[in-house]
């Protein structure tokens, strides 16, 4: 039997070949492998200062997209960041770059999705910021753009659309 509420990103491209798919092979941590959302960015390099901020906020219909420059370094998310961000009913969460913590994180029952993980602690010395777009992989995201994402990957579309 299908699973309510899911649309799935090859129905988006087949409806919709205007959407732009973000040309990185995302593993999922999450317990839900797809969600969809509008998009909030977020760009920084190994560092998690505004993250927590922006996750405090109601986060339900939102996907926060965090441009990390694809860094396996330093984890941008953790299991605590991860379920504030649940506990405030954030659709999902996708990284260009390591989180941690995956134990956590897999029993949460929302989309979590980056390129890897790292059991290093991110720094929190401020170079993150809240962005009206951020570039991941080959695509450049915009706030207010409309994410959708599942197992195959992670499309981009300016505004929601019906299926």
């Amino acid at each position: 039997m299908p699973e309510k509420n899911v649309i799935r990103t090859a129905d988006i491209c087949d409806a919709h070949p205007e959407a732009s798919l973000i040309q990185i092979n995302f593993n999922d941590y999450g317990k839900r492998q797809y969600f969809h959302g509008v998009a909030v960015t977020y760009t920084t390099y190994e560092d998690i200062s505004g993250i927590r901020e922006i996750l405090s906020k109601e986060g339900q219909g939102k996907v926060l997209v965090v441009d990390g420059r694809g860094s396996m370094r330093r984890a941008l998310c953790g299991g605590n960041i991860a379920t504030q961000a649940y506990e405030s009913g954030w659709e999902g969460l996708i990284f260009n770059g390591a989180i941690r913590d995956q134990h956590e994180i897999s029993l949460l029952d929302f989309g979590l999705k980056a390129i890897g993980s790292s059991p290093m602690r991110p720094s929190q010395n401020g170079p993150g910021m809240i962005t009206q777009e951020a570039f991941i992989g080959n695509v450049i995201v915009r706030s207010g753009e409309y994410i959708y994402a599942d197992a195959d990957g992670v499309v981009v579309l300016p505004e929601q659309v019906q299926m």
